[in-house]
């Protein structure tokens, strides 16, 4: 007789269980529903949705369009990465604003960069986001056209570009 009501309990317990995660969906969607601001469904995880500002503008700048741009020298480029890694290596003519110490440096990096005119950040690796950290916070300090090179110090050498 225990192993009946045993064998009762765990039944009950595996309708119960689906029935309850299907009445929380059912909740979290309709709450969600209700939000002035409702969260998106489905996400774009691509290295691209990440280099997109709040108004759905793409900071990624591809290598062709940089090159052109320092050809024309027409755009100013910032090396977020660590001094040390700057003074291995850097695109010709960068300037260095490393992200961990931009808030010292801010000033004396971009002193004489006028407002409109276009920056290329960049860093090393496809997962480094010190360069849209960087760009993100230019934007924010009032320079209108920045843009990220994505994994920019590698794709610059492998391009055979121009490097101090």
């Amino acid at each position: 007789m225990e192993s009946f009501r045993l064998i009762h309990k765990w039944r009950r317990a595996l309708w119960q269980i689906p029935a309850i995660i299907m009445v929380a969906g059912a909740l979290a969607l309709s709450s969600n529903n209700l939000r002035k601001e409702s969260l998106p469904l489905v996400g774009d995880w691509s290295a691209a949705a990440s280099l997109t500002t709040v108004s759905g503008e793409y900071l990624d700048i591809s290598i062709d369009e940089a090159a052109r741009l320092f050809r024309e020298q027409a755009a100013v480029f910032m090396d977020a990465r660590s001094a040390a890694d700057y003074e291995k290596g850097h695109i010709q003519g960068a300037l260095s604003l490393p992200w961990q110490d931009v808030d010292r440096l801010f000033f004396s990096a971009t002193a004489g960069v006028p407002p409109d005119m276009p920056i290329i950040t960049y860093c090393d690796g496809e997962t480094c986001n010190l360069s849209h950290d960087l760009a993100i916070f230019l934007r924010d300090m009032g320079f209108e056209n920045v843009k990220v090179l994505v994994n920019g110090w590698t794709i610059w050498k492998n391009t055979n570009l121009p490097v101090d």
